[in-house]
């Protein structure tokens, strides 16, 4: 069984800042920890050599020691005489909670429940399915019947679109490294947001891709930094000159409740966009996975692809049924013109065989339906919303929590580059949460937490219970050195 080698180079870019007050060796083994249990390193890898990740980091070879000896301790880590050290995940009795007797509370996911007409589209599709039976059941590109709803939606929407520019699969993860695996080349430039969709940089790295980072601002009120060279979030001096100065092959942007600061681009902004792309040839590629898990979004915003023009570069929108219809509904879909839609076709064969029948039939019963499962997902996560920003606010009051108008999460700032701590502790008291720098290309936002939106207040104010009882031994450490905040984005 081959192993997966983590060098000392790769690891220290997972790390990003690691260093907290107590010993090193215990602040080392606890970063690793995290990211063994967030899926950043792979169970089975072998970490590097006590020497090498040493000399990387300008360790002495005892802290490193030491830390590998705490992860094997807390069954994170095994090591055999020439093999080295390989991570793996405890084998023991679940871990000891604090008040709660239940399943540990997943906010890592941040995605909603089921649509309320679900199950009954679903019985509706089993009827449709003998239409289909006597089929391969093969279907690399998609069911006419789903790519025609998809088109009708985006017209819906204010977008014309036909079929023949839809291609579905197996959910919008796929659909991005397709993209990419088909536009990129290794050691080619891709554009991308920090913070973003971490699945998203990850496919684009598999590809080969060198990504190309601009920052993307939470809203933390009226006074927002930079305002001079900000728009909407976006800091637009920095994406005009990434673009101007890289020529990457693709730009990935999620332009409609981004994730996670859950900011918005403008009209001005996307059109801006278009326009410094479609002067360098840059694709750029728009995740609206979260484009209609809108509550009370003052403005229109149409689709990303309509505010081009025959001068701009091609534009691929990713769509997506797992936010705004169920995630066990495992179909997504690329829109783009037909001629990259045959070329995106023709490399999907050599990854799948196509997207299962009864999910696109169950898809293409509900989209008829989208308007009236919008207005119900807006309730839903109207209240969701309300019951973060008002449970943080009472629990945290030095927190900043910024105010959304859609989307999955809230992008909180803590105050201090503990979120890895945090998240950690957190499990402790029954919860699970992601750390701010999981969103990061390079293991930047210690300062912030995703909070998602989707759960029940119920749910909400179980996480801010945890969260609550995991705070206070953090908070009565020392905070670094300013010069080391300063560094802390």
């Amino acid at each position: 069984m081959s192993v997966d080698q983590l060098t000392a180079r790769a690891l220290e870019a997972l790390l990003g800042e690691w260093r907290a007050s107590g010993p090193a060796y215990e602040a080392l083994a606890d970063r690793i920890r995290l990211l063994i249990l967030d899926g950043r390193v792979a169970i089975g890898a072998r970490l590097p050599a006590e020497r090498d990740l040493a000399e990387r980091m300008a360790l002495s070879r005892t802290t490193v020691a030491a830390a590998y000896r705490r992860l094997r301790e807390r069954g994170f880590a095994s090591s055999l005489r020439g093999s080295g050290t390989l991570t793996k995940l405890p084998s023991s009795a679940p871990l000891q909670l604090a008040g709660f007797d239940d399943a540990l509370l997943d906010f890592r996911k941040a995605a909603p429940p089921a649509a309320r007409t679900l199950a009954a589209a679903a019985r509706a599709a089993t009827d449709d399915l003998p239409a289909f039976l006597g089929d391969s059941g093969y279907d690399p590109v998609g069911l006419p019947v789903l790519r025609e709803a998809i088109a009708r939606r985006y017209a819906e929407r204010g977008l014309p679109t036909d079929a023949g520019q839809v291609l579905v699969t197996v959910g919008a993860q796929q659909a991005i490294a397709l993209v990419a695996r088909t536009l990129l080349n290794r050691g080619d430039r891709a554009l991308i947001e920090a913070p973003t969709y971490p699945h998203a940089y990850e496919a684009l790295r598999d590809a080969g891709g060198r990504l190309v980072g601009v920052p993307v601002l939470a809203d933390f009120g009226p006074a927002t930094p930079d305002a001079e060279t900000t728009l909407d979030g976006w800091d637009v001096t920095a994406l005009e000159s990434a673009i101007r100065r890289t020529s990457p092959v693709l730009a990935y942007v999620m332009p409609d409740f981004q994730n996670p600061t859950g900011r918005s681009m403008s009209p001005e902004l996307r059109a801006r966009l278009l326009d410094v792309a479609a002067g360098q040839g840059t694709i750029v590629v728009a995740d609206e996975t979260t484009a209609e898990l809108d509550i009370d979004r003052p403005d229109h915003f149409l689709p990303l692809a309509a505010y081009a023009t025959g001068s701009h570069s091609s534009v691929v929108l990713i769509g997506s049924a797992s936010k705004s219809l169920w995630g066990g509904l495992r179909i997504g879909w690329i829109r783009a013109e037909a001629p990259l839609i045959r070329r995106l076709a023709a490399v999907r064969s050599g990854i799948d065989l196509g997207t299962p029948i009864l999910e696109q039939l169950i898809v293409a019963r509900l989209l008829p339906d989208a308007e009236q499962i919008r207005a119900e997902r807006a309730v839903r996560l109207a209240a969701g919303r309300d019951a973060v920003e008002s449970g943080l606010a009472r629990a945290f009051p030095d927190w900043q929590v910024p105010h959304v108008h859609g989307g999955l999460a809230a992008w909180v700032n803590i105050g201090v580059p503990m979120s890895s701590a945090l998240a950690l502790a957190a499990r402790n008291h029954g919860l699970l949460i992601t750390a701010g720098p999981r969103f990061g290309i390079d293991g930047a936002f210690e300062r912030f937490l995703r909070m998602p939106i989707t759960g029940s207040a119920g749910d909400v104010q179980r996480a801010i219970t945890a969260l609550t009882r995991a705070w206070p031994g953090l908070a009565q450490h020392p905070l670094p050195d300013p010069e080391y905040l300063a560094t802390v984005v």
